[in-house]
């Protein structure tokens, strides 16, 4: 709970900037980061502003994704991703910022559909109505960030393949 707690004060305090950087005026309340993923006026927004490491490193704490796995859906090396820790204030890049939003709100659905540890083992398994793929290898673009949402909600609405 206290890490719920935690994303959720990083978001405000992340949303602050963004309105005062782009002079917005984007949330009038104490927004959570469900609604944060929820709202896509806010997550284009913050796509162009980039998000902090600091933000990232939340968002990456409730994913069940490694460093590894984050470098490699990012396309940077691990390296790269270890430089950006160990500096305080990097931001990244829109289009870096683009798939860590698209991780969240998937890691976000799926975690409400199957709870944590069952969405890993899903991710981790082939499954006949994504062309037999692991849903994890299709969350490398945005094509199959939407077929594994698409799935998602299937499978919340008790609609099988």
């Amino acid at each position: 709970m206290e890490a719920n707690l935690k994303i959720d004060k990083a978001v405000r305090t992340y949303l602050k900037k963004v309105e005062q950087d782009q002079h917005l005026n984007l949330s009038d309340r104490e927004i959570t980061y469900k609604e944060f993923l929820s709202n896509r006026m806010l997550i284009v927004h913050s796509i162009r502003e980039g998000i902090p490491y600091r933000l990232f490193k939340l968002i990456q704490e409730k994913t069940p994704f490694s460093e590894e796995e984050w470098a490699e859906i990012l396309n940077i090396s691990t390296k790269t991703l270890q430089r950006y820790r160990a500096s305080k204030n990097h931001v990244f890049k829109p289009i870096h910022s683009e798939k860590i939003l698209e991780l969240a709100e998937v890691t976000s659905l799926g975690n409400s559909v199957f709870g944590p540890e069952k969405f890993y083992l899903w991710l981790q398994t082939p499954n006949y109505a994504l062309g037999n793929l692991k849903p994890k290898e299709l969350l490398k673009d945005s094509y199959g960030k939407e077929l594994v949402v698409e799935e998602l909600h299937h499978i919340d609405q008790g609609i099988f393949a």
